[in-house]
Formats: structure tokens, C-alpha cells, sequence
């Protein structure tokens, strides 16, 4: 078998395995947030449970991530249709829209924290250290998906994605939208279960 006939059977492996792989992946997040997010509700039965509002930042954070999502998914419907421009441009505020989302939640901690409730310390309580352990563990995964968009962002500038190779893109999206995902499903468990 030819030097470049290996190469093509082993691209064309390393695309049918690429999505199953970062599905499992995203399980694995699920799980991860599944398990924290029971804990707290456990842990809404002590004594010393405190309850508070969501900070404002937390409402303000939602509605850019969203934004984040759908000029991530125009993006993509500028790519199928080759419009490169188009598709970059919206590639840009999604981008841009991420890095608002993870300053806001900054902004939102320290709400939380100008109000009197601490993630540590003597004046911490176990609802604060979980609001904000299990908001912030999202961030770091925002931050990751930040990187991801980086690496996109450059993929696209350098012109390697087209109508007819997505797959860079996609995988992306995907790890994208799943953490703005994520956030709606923290956002509103807090908002409900306090």
C-alpha cells in the first residue's frame, strides 16, 4: 500500500472517530455537573443552608452567552454557503461574546462577595462554596471552550474550513454550544432550587 494511501485511510479514521470521541467527552462533563449539582440539592438539608438571589451578572451573563450561541451557529450557515467573510465575521462576536460571558461571571462573584457571602473563610457558607465552586468549574470550562474557539478562529483565518471540510468547525460548535448549554441548565437550577 502507497505512503499516501495510508494517510488518506488514517484521516478518514481520525474523522469518523472525532465526534463519537467528543461526545463521550461531553458525558463525561455531564456526569461531572450532574454530580455536583446533586450535591448541593443534598446539601440544601443542613442547618446552615443560607439562600440568596442569583446576582444580577448571572442574568446578564445568560443572555450573551446565547447571543455567543446563534452568532456561532450563523457562522456556521455562512461556512455551508462559503461566505467566508460572513462566516469569520460571526465566528468574531461569538468570540468575543465568550470573553463577555466569563467577565460577567467575574462581575457576578463579586456581587456575591460585596454582599457578604465568601466562596472560603470563616465567613463562607456550604451554599455560597457550592454556587460558586460549581459556577466557577463552568468557567474553566468556558475558558477551554475559549481556546477551542482560538484554534477555530485561526483554522478559519488561515482558510481551512470550507462547504466541503467542516469538521474542525463542527467539533467546536459542538464543545461550544455545550457549555452555553450547561450554563442555562446551572443558571435555572439556581434561579429554582435555593
Amino acid at each position: 500500500m502507497e505512503k499516501t494511501q495510508i494517510e488518506k485511510e488514517l484521516r478518514v479514521a481520525k474523522r469518523k472517530s472525532a465526534k463519537p470521541m467528543l461526545w463521550v467527552s461531553l458525558i463525561s462533563m455531564i456526569m461531572f455537573f450532574a454530580g455536583l449539582t446533586s450535591a448541593y440539592v443534598v446539601s440544601m438539608k443542613r442547618e446552615d443552608w443560607v439562600t440568596f438571589d442569583l446576582p444580577d451578572a448571572f442574568y446578564i451573563s445568560t443572555g450573551v452567552i446565547i447571543l455567543s450561541s446563534i452568532f456561532l451557529f450563523l457562522s456556521k450557515m455562512f461556512l455551508k454557503k462559503d461566505d467566508i467573510n460572513k462566516s469569520f465575521l460571526f465566528l468574531a462576536f461569538a468570540f468575543i461574546l465568550g470573553l463577555l460571558f466569563v467577565w460577567f461571571q467575574y462581575v457576578g462573584f463579586k456581587e456575591l462577595e460585596n454582599s457578604g457571602l465568601y466562596f472560603t473563610g470563616e465567613e463562607s457558607t456550604v451554599s455560597t462554596s457550592f454556587i460558586i465552586g460549581i459556577t466557577f468549574m463552568h468557567v474553566l470550562h468556558m475558558l477551554a471552550g475559549i481556546i477551542v474557539l482560538i484554534v477555530v478562529i485561526y483554522n478559519h483565518f488561515k482558510k481551512k474550513y470550507s462547504s466541503a471540510d467542516m469538521l474542525g468547525f463542527e467539533l467546536g460548535a459542538i464543545f461550544w454550544h455545550f457549555v452555553d448549554v450547561l450554563w442555562i441548565y446551572l443558571f435555572f437550577f439556581f434561579y429554582f432550587i435555593r
